[in-house]
């Protein structure tokens, strides 16, 4: 005898919503194995970079750890261990959208085109793309680019800036691609490029690690701003919430502006220079009132 198809949908449908159900969330996942994974990147400093002992450091390190914490409460698991993953601006989204990583708060820019591919948490860094060149080169904007070689990092939002810029500019530039932002600023040192195009807290950091920071400037009107935001597997709103919740209430407390000065306004590893930026007016705006909102 042939199945009614009307008596077949609602049982597709139940058994669909039942099998969505059952599909553990990264807060199961973490409870059951007792152990999160975090991706660190290796050169992106401040944020996320290795330290002098090969360990994780950074801005976007430490409010990684901070989340630890409430997801140790989240899953009643004090004892959670942390497994980390070093990931590049072309890997970090496959790598969490396959389970090898569970959080990523690196240098990540949150706009609608990576919101389609991975979940963003809330805003933890406001920011924007602009040039580091050495003294002398003769460029201060992007205009000065034309017929010469310009870095940037593959993968990234500042690669796609600077592609719609030539489109709509005019502007004839030969654009040298990196790995990751350490070997961008390797390739500019040696003399490959005439300026290297990134976001500008990420060149400050570059700059501060070279072995002679005052031959670098930091030139050019800067880009539309853009936010960073901590990167987790799309459709997974118990960890989002997980993960709001304890940022939400780092940025009200005060606690992450303190974490800013660390990074920011204060030596840091491995050589104890100070970038001395204060935060940006974006910045404090957002710990005011912290958004989920991308800005591109």
């Amino acid at each position: 005898m042939r199945a009614s198809t009307t008596l077949l949908a609602p049982a597709l449908l139940a058994l669909s919503s039942l099998a969505l159900a059952q599909t553990p969330t990264t807060l199961d996942k973490v409870k059951a194995n007792g152990s999160i994974s975090v991706a660190y990147r290796e050169s992106s400093i401040p944020f996320s970079y290795l330290g002098a002992d090969g360990h994780p450091v950074g801005f976007g390190w430490e409010v990684c750890g901070k989340i630890v914490e409430q997801v140790k409460k989240a899953t009643g698991r004090a004892d959670l261990k942390v497994t980390t993953q070093a990931v590049t601006s072309q890997n970090r989204i496959p790598l969490l959208q396959n389970g090898s990583v569970d959080l990523e708060c690196g240098s990540t820019t949150h706009n609608q085109e990576r919101a389609r591919q991975v979940s963003f948490s809330v805003s933890i860094f406001v920011t924007s793309s602009r040039l580091i060149t050495r003294k002398g080169s003769g460029v201060m904007s992007l205009a000065d680019l034309g017929g010469r070689r310009v870095l940037v990092t593959a993968g990234t939002t500042s690669e796609r800036q600077l592609m719609l810029h030539m489109q709509s500019s005019g502007l004839r530039t030969d654009i040298l691609r990196a790995k990751d932002h350490g070997e961008g600023f390797a390739m500019l040192q040696a003399g490959r490029a005439d300026a290297f195009l990134m976001d500008e807290a990420v060149l400050y950091g570059l700059r501060a690690k070279s072995d002679k920071p005052d031959d670098w400037l930091v030139v050019g009107e800067p880009m539309p701003n853009e936010v960073y935001a901590c990167m987790l597997r799309k459709d997974d709103a118990a960890f989002k919430a997980a993960v709001d919740r304890g940022l939400t209430a780092l940025m009200q407390s005060g606690e992450a502006l303190k974490i800013y000065r660390r990074w920011f306004q204060s030596p840091i590893p491995p050589k104890g220079l100070n970038l001395n930026w204060p935060p940006p007016q974006g910045l404090l705006e957002l710990y005011r009132a912290p958004s989920d909102r991308p800005l591109g």
